[in-house]
């Protein structure tokens, strides 16, 4: 009946404007009490423990009032959450996060930008697009560059391959489906998983992802790509794009990018860098060089909620040259129709592989105009000065094993005493992770190399210390005897 008034909606609107700012401020008070309390990164809890716990809510049946739900999500979230602000995180790329990202983040969701259009978000769009163009310049690119924000370094890696795709298909004359099976791309086995992913969404089928052998450091070797390249040219398949890595997930390796440069630009070769891990490099002061070359790839990845650190997601791809876009856009008459014209409508969605996107940008517009690039870049920095510090306190100490000098923040060893055989530290490394896991009271990563087990320190906190980091090889030390010592007693006992 016209005239009635409607229930409460809770949604977020002038009427719930004030509730939204008090609920706000206890969702902050509340997060900000379990960031100055945590007494550990990890509660410890299982997964058969949360699965329990959390089955036993019944989502039919709401709790109503909103302080009862933030009780709750206390509960079953945040005294279970992993802290990666703790000294004692040291597993993933996961990082502690600039304050004023958070702030903007909070801001974003409240409005609801959607990025597809101009007429859902205005001048988001130009913001986003001045953040594109700051990022194509630290980097070299030239000015006709372009680029557009993605949910994170999967997504990106998978956008650059999908306009590699189509410029091989146009260079080659090829078609789709047809002339897919042809289409190879090369990376080396260090490289990130998502280029595997990436090929099979492509079609490409199983066999599309050539290995390029490395040097001793972990880097792709310019001379095995020529040998490749001229190998696919000879079989007559048609190498549609090249991924260098700038900064491998478990070693940090950058690879020779200006030399991979020139062997691509030789063999006409599209050259993606995928640079979600030391992307952060263009900000720093000590640091940026490693970078020398990327200024000549054709597609470039680059992870904000990296070594930017931003909450997550935030990432972005930028290729050289904007009109290779073309190879990704579709329009819709209900969306962005194509007489409407790029210059005279700025569609974000008319060069992305997402519709509705959020406004991610914003978070990294607020770190910049806070912290300032260098405030990030010295951070980096620190981290990986941080790195080498510990890698030195392992190398001197005589029951772990450093595998490599660490060429950006991850440090990876082992606990490797001279009255263990190779099998039993692979068991004994393993067995270790699993125990410091479950305590919660450090968190490290597991990782394989050369067919063997190793551990993995990552490091992205700039407030965590050589002294922390000690504490937990401490740890690890505790928790690996204790299982050597159970593998020798099993041995014997056998």
């Amino acid at each position: 009946m016209l005239g009635t008034s409607a229930p409460p909606s809770g949604l977020l609107d002038a009427e719930g404007a004030q509730e939204y700012a008090q609920l706000s401020t206890q969702a902050a008070a509340l997060v900000a009490r379990h960031l100055a309390q945590a007494p550990t990164p990890f509660s410890g809890t299982t997964p058969a423990s949360s699965r329990r716990r959390v089955e036993r809510v019944d989502l039919d049946r709401p709790l109503g009032r909103p302080e009862e739900v933030l009780a709750e999500v206390e509960r079953l979230y945040l005294r279970d959450a992993v802290w990666f602000h703790h000294p004692g995180y040291a597993a993933h790329l996961n990082c502690p996060v600039a304050t004023s990202a958070v702030v903007a983040d909070q801001l974003a969701s409240a409005v609801n930008t959607s990025m597809d259009t101009w007429d859902q978000s205005g001048t988001a769009t130009t913001m986003e697009r001045h953040l594109l163009s700051w990022t194509a310049g630290r980097l070299g690119l030239p000015a006709r560059a372009d680029g557009v924000f993605t949910s994170g370094g999967t997504a990106s890696n998978t956008h650059a391959l999908a306009v590699a795709r189509g410029h091989a298909l146009e260079t080659v004359g090829g078609r789709l489906p047809h002339d897919l099976h042809r289409l190879r791309v090369l990376a080396t086995a260090d490289g990130h998983f998502s280029v595997h992913t990436a090929t099979h969404l492509l079609g490409l089928g199983d066999d599309a992802v050539v290995e390029v052998a490395t040097d001793e450091r972990h880097r792709m070797d310019p001379d095995a790509l020529v040998a490749e390249l001229v190998r696919l040219e000879t079989a007559g398949l048609v190498p549609m794009a090249l991924v260098a890595t700038a900064g491998t997930t478990d070693l940090g390796a950058v690879d020779p990018l200006a030399r991979i440069a020139q062997v691509c630009r030789a063999f006409g070769v599209w050259l993606h860098v995928d640079a979600a891990y030391g992307g952060g490099l263009m900000t720093s002061l000590r640091r940026r060089h490693l970078l020398d070359g990327i200024e000549r790839a054709d597609s470039v990845t680059v992870d904000f909620h990296k070594t930017f650190f931003q909450p997550v997601a935030s990432s972005a791809v930028l290729v050289r040259d904007a009109a290779s876009m073309r190879h990704v856009r579709h329009h819709a008459a209900y969306l962005n129709p194509a007489d409407e014209g790029p210059d005279a409508v700025p569609n974000q969605v008319d060069k992305s592989l997402q519709t509705t996107r959020r406004f991610d940008a914003l978070k990294l517009w607020c770190t910049l105009r806070t912290l300032g690039a260098d405030g990030v870049g010295a951070m980096l920095d620190a981290v990986c000065d941080l790195a080498s510090e510990v890698a030195r306190v392992i190398a001197d100490d005589r029951d772990l094993e450093l595998y490599q000098r660490p060429q950006l923040s991850t440090v990876v060893f082992r606990y490797a005493p001279d009255w263990l055989d190779e099998d039993a530290l692979d068991e004994v490394n393993r067995q270790a992770r699993r125990a410091l896991v479950a305590s919660g009271r450090a968190m490290v990563a597991l990782t394989e190399i050369d067919g063997r087990a190793y551990l993995k320190l990552t490091l992205l906190n700039p407030a965590t210390t050589v002294a922390d980091l000690a504490a937990v090889l401490d740890l690890v030390r505790e928790h690996a005897s204790a299982a050597g010592d159970c593998w020798v007693d099993e041995r014997q006992a056998g």
